[in-house]
């Protein structure tokens, strides 16, 4: 899926999402971080789905839009940069490169928790 997003590098994009579950990482001061887990992405211009999850780290954004522990499933939309990146295997002792190009979403903004349906 995300291979289409090849020919919109570098686009903002409209996209909706279930919220799955909040985490953690380690970041690159070696501190630990909040990040969150939306799957089910989709864009909201084609009404296609473009990724089965994607994670995020747990900015004031999400925070504001209400989205927390206990929130599992609610859907959101935002909007966010389609961006290129390399991922993969690296050894330079043993002259490894395992390195490939893929696609994510960066810089969430104008995210909004959309109103659950309840008539069921």
């Amino acid at each position: 899926m995300r291979k289409e997003w090849a020919q919109q590098k570098g686009l903002r994009r409209k996209f909706k999402a279930v919220f799955s579950r909040i985490g953690k990482k380690i970041n690159y001061r070696g501190r630990s971080e909040e990040t969150i887990l939306l799957t089910d992405i989709v864009d909201l211009e084609t009404q296609r789905p473009v990724s089965s999850h994607c994670w995020f780290s747990f900015t004031q954004g999400f925070m504001k839009a209400g989205l927390k522990e206990g929130k599992e499933g609610a859907v959101i939309e935002f909007e966010a940069r389609i961006k290129e990146y390399r991922k993969g295997y690296v050894n330079t002792r043993a002259g490894i490169d395992q390195r490939s190009t893929d696609y994510k979403l960066s810089n969430p903004t104008k995210i909004l928790m959309l109103p659950s349906n309840r008539n069921s």
